[in-house]
């Protein structure tokens, strides 16, 4: 009897193993990395500046921001364990942060490959100062990022560091000029980044339009100086006295 099954032929297509699924095929993009850092960019601006208010409450004295940061340890207690709702929150922002840096770095790669020789020597000043501006002020804040973890959250730099004490942990890491100086820089760091960051936002996300462009510029400006004054606030307001 005749063999009727089917060889296969040269021209047959191969069969397809482990395809990716949609959403590695859309972040394997530039397009795709363009939005990740996009919706990344904006859960880490929402935190900055919801973290920032609340540390306003260090000018109304050790109660208030030391209730305060109880609070959020009991985020979700008792459905959750105590500071089960504040882990999420730290596992949402530390791969926020993860994927953001991932794919800022993915497409400076993929700009770097696709760079035409003759246009290596650039003017920069003219033609990318956003983009320099954004790739150190981030490694910057990378840095920072893990220098604010040890110092406030695991008190590595203050001997003194009271897991329950929260004001107290902040008037001891700002007492130091140095540690308050290096606070200040990354938060100037973070406001560049938050300017550049908002501008190139809503041309990411396909709100752009020229009628509106001005207002644009005034939100990034504004998020910028919010944050930076907020922040810069408090290293400043210990070393005067003002915080004691």
């Amino acid at each position: 009897m005749a063999d009727t099954q089917q060889k296969p032929t040269a021209t047959t297509p191969p069969p397809k193993q482990g395809q990716r699924s949609w959403i590695a095929e859309f972040y394997g993009s530039a397009l795709g990395k363009k939005y990740a850092m996009a919706i990344t960019g904006i859960v880490l601006l929402a935190y900055v500046v919801v973290h920032m208010i609340g540390n306003l409450k260090l000018y109304q004295g050790p109660e208030e921001i030391n209730a305060y940061a109880e609070w959020l340890r009991q985020i979700a207690y008792p459905a959750l364990p105590e500071e089960g709702g504040l882990w999420i929150f730290r596992v949402v922002l530390g791969g926020s942060v993860l994927i953001h840096i991932h794919a800022a770095y993915a497409l400076w790669l993929d700009n770097r490959r696709k760079r035409p020789a003759k246009y290596e020597k650039r003017d920069y000043v003219a033609v990318n100062f956003a983009n320099r501006t954004m790739r150190w002020t981030g490694i910057i804040i990378a840095l920072f990022i893990i220098f604010h973890v040890a110092d406030l959250t695991l008190g590595a730099t203050n001997p003194d560091f009271d897991h329950a004490d929260v004001y107290g942990n902040i008037v001891a890491s700002f007492s130091d000029p140095l540690i308050a100086g290096i606070y200040i820089v990354a938060n100037l760091a973070l406001g560049f980044h938050i300017f550049h960051g908002a501008w190139s936002l809503f041309q990411t996300m396909g709100w752009n339009n020229r009628r509106f462009n001005h207002w644009r510029r005034y939100l990034a400006v504004a998020l910028a100086v919010v944050v930076v004054v907020g922040n810069v606030s408090f290293p400043l307001a210990v070393l005067t006295g003002v915080v004691s």
